[in-house]
């Protein structure tokens, strides 16, 4: 995906990314002022060089991109950067720790959400394929779990320390991402962030790959994928919260998309919706009357 197969708004994404995952280098330069468990924010000198390091990012970016590409790179560049600072903190035995996994996992999911569609179908590419501006309950269930962390990190810091519990969720999300990845690679151009009402001319039924386990296998992935952040976390409010926020959006999503699915294909789409699951719990799509 990285080479030269990706349109110009893929490589100016993983360009910058990788800029901004430079910052985990800042330590380096800074060593000689801190303690070796202490992290960037913990001294002056770590955030002065933070600051001058983020300054120094946005002013090279504004020189070298204009208009839409500069929107592009500055996106794939705090990606990069909250990899870094999140694989940072992984490192090191803050309490914080495990929060560093969380967001590398969060900025990994949004960046190759991007990286993908780029080398996938970069018809459908736009600024929207990075996912940040999903909706407001997104961005609000976001905040509420790094809020539940921040609280419970306070009043129970122990709870914050199951360092098992953590890696289960971790396992949850990696296998989350990948079975994801799969499905939108699996998918190729008929793969859309947006669920399509109007079928193109190159648009096909897809059954091969994952999708011969699941109808649905990115929903399955982000679905498990969002339970595991907060298992990770170990947030039992936000586990809660998204377990049944994920699964009331995915059985609408599932239902809005098979409707498009059965205009689409008829009775080949039903044919393979009685083969095979959703693969998402207690959700078996639209009901169709015999």
């Amino acid at each position: 995906m990285a080479g030269m197969g990706l349109v110009q708004e893929g490589r100016v994404s993983l360009f910058s990314f990788l800029l901004g995952l430079s910052v985990i280098f800042l330590p380096l330069l800074t060593s000689r002022f801190t303690e070796p468990e202490q992290t960037l924010l913990a001294t002056t000198p770590g955030r002065i060089s933070l600051v001058v390091f983020i300054a120094a990012l946005n002013g090279f970016l504004l020189l070298v991109y204009r208009a839409q590409l500069y929107q592009v790179a500055i996106r794939g560049a705090f990606l990069g950067f909250a990899f870094g600072c999140g694989a940072l903190l992984s490192v090191t035995q803050s309490p914080w720790k495990h929060f560093g996994w969380y967001v590398c996992s969060l900025s990994f999911f949004h960046y190759s959400e991007y990286l993908v569609t780029a080398a996938n179908n970069p018809k459908s590419l736009s600024l929207d394929s990075y996912l940040l501006n999903h909706s407001v309950e997104y961005t609000l269930a976001a905040v509420s779990s790094w809020l539940e962390f921040t609280i419970e990190r306070m009043l129970f810091p122990g709870l914050k320390q199951i360092t098992w519990l953590s890696a289960i969720g971790l396992i949850m999300v990696l296998i989350g991402e990948l079975l994801r990845k799969c499905a939108m690679l699996t998918a190729g151009s008929n793969f859309n962030h947006i669920v399509q009402n109007e079928k193109s001319e190159s648009h096909t039924l897809v059954t091969s790959g994952v999708y011969s386990w699941f109808r649905h296998p990115s929903y399955v992935g982000w679905f498990y994928w969002s339970i595991g952040t907060q298992i990770l976390l170990c947030n039992p409010v936000c586990l809660i919260g998204y377990t049944l926020a994920s699964w009331r959006f995915f059985r609408e999503r599932v239902e809005e998309e098979e409707y498009s699915l059965i205009h689409f294909f008829g009775e080949q789409y039903l044919e393979y919706k009685k083969k095979v699951p959703t693969g998402l719990p207690f959700i078996k799509g639209v009901k169709v009357e015999p």
